[in-house]
């Protein structure tokens, strides 16, 4: 009698310290998910917990929040600057987003150009959603030129740029308007989080959550999913200026954040990046002092013309110099390709929602993203 109850309470303890185990296990999947992507256990263990929460707006087809007409949960929009004659690629991305994920969810959508858009391409969006779409045009004050910048300088600049892009005018008035003035246009003053979307990108897994809804739940800034280095040439001197910047406002800068994933230990720049070709946030962060006293110091020296200071790096530096870690998340989870960059999840041939070759989608390799996993 003493054996069996000797025995059936080692039982009950061994059931205890399998169920922690386990319990242990789950947990570690669930957290490191977030910032892994080497195995799809994980992947999968990540986007199938999210998909079936409802305060990430999970299995949500149907849910009257998320009708055309609803009243969202997350002021928020898909945000393209675009122009009429890249109409079929913006057309290919707004298909592959429905197909994907806004089907289920129907953000609204907002498209801005330096020139007032045609009917046709207005109607060739149109045709593809259910959801609210707007389109605006740009400022003049914010597409082109500020008073203080010397146009021969540039000019002689761009004459002389052996990179790409640099030669182009024009792709700078865009770097300059991404940097500073697109959370400001009338068509966003509303908004709380944007999602930047581009022409000609793919978008390869379903998305079962909401993603605007996760990073306000979650207090996040800033989501991003590619994370090269900056081609040199074009950045000659944002590092050096960005340091002035810290030196004149040490009031700015929180003890907790980012910088070392900008910064080497000698002190160099790494020119590491967020591709913000995908980059979801919350638009407090664009709007605040720090970032605008930031993006006034960088305007002023000139460098998005004398130099071809992408909107990429001066996202990214912010980041760095202003959130915190936590603030920041790496959406592993969506598979996404622009074009020359692409990044998959592990296992995306066999197994999971996304379909794609983890082999051609390799930005989760890049030095950048490792990095970013590292720090602390």
């Amino acid at each position: 009698m003493l054996g069996s109850r000797r025995a059936i309470a080692i039982f009950k303890f061994l059931g205890v310290i399998v169920s922690f185990v386990l319990l242990v296990h789950i947990g570690v999947l669930l957290i490191t998910g977030r910032n892994n992507t080497s195995g799809q256990s994980i992947f999968d263990a990540w986007t199938n917990m999210l998909s079936q929460q409802k305060k990430y707006g999970g299995n949500s087809e149907g849910a009257p929040q998320y009708s055309p007409e609803g009243i969202k949960p997350v002021r928020g929009a898909l945000v393209a600057l675009v122009r009429n004659q890249e109409l079929y690629g913006m057309r290919k991305t707004v298909r592959e987003l429905e197909d994907r994920w806004n089907h289920k969810y129907n953000y609204p959508y907002i498209f801005l150009n330096n020139k007032p858009f045609t009917e046709k391409f207005k109607q060739g969006i149109r045709d593809l959603t259910k959801a609210k779409v707007e389109f605006g045009v740009l400022d003049k004050k914010t597409w082109g030129y500020p008073e203080w910048v010397d146009q021969i300088k540039a000019k002689e600049e761009r004459d002389s740029a052996q990179y790409i892009k640099g030669h182009s005018e024009s792709y700078r008035f865009m770097c300059r308007f991404q940097s500073g003035f697109v959370h400001k246009h009338p068509l966003l003053a509303d908004l709380e989080f944007y999602w930047r979307i581009e022409p000609d990108v793919n978008y390869y897994c379903d998305i079962d959550y909401d993603p605007f809804l996760f990073m306000k739940t979650n207090g996040l800034k800033y989501g991003w999913n590619i994370a090269p280095t900056e081609y040199e040439p074009t950045v000659r001197t944002l590092w050096n200026t960005t340091q002035e910047f810290m030196k004149k406002n040490p009031q700015m800068i929180p003890d907790k954040n980012m910088i070392d994933w900008v910064r080497n230990s000698d002190g160099s720049y790494t020119r590491c990046h967020f591709w913000s070709n995908f980059e979801i946030v919350d638009l407090s962060f664009y709007r605040s002092a720090e970032y605008q006293a930031y993006f006034d110091h960088l305007d002023k020296s000139g460098g998005f013309f004398y130099e071809r200071w992408g909107d990429a790096p001066v996202h990214s530096l912010a980041v760095a110099m202003f959130l915190k870690k936590s603030q920041v998340h790496y959406f592993d989870d969506i598979g996404y390709r622009h074009p020359a960059m692409a990044h998959c999840p592990d296992g995306s041939k066999e197994r999971g929602k996304c379909i794609c070759d983890p082999d051609d989608g390799w930005a989760h390799g890049f030095s950048c993203a490792k990095r970013f996993r590292s720090i602390s």
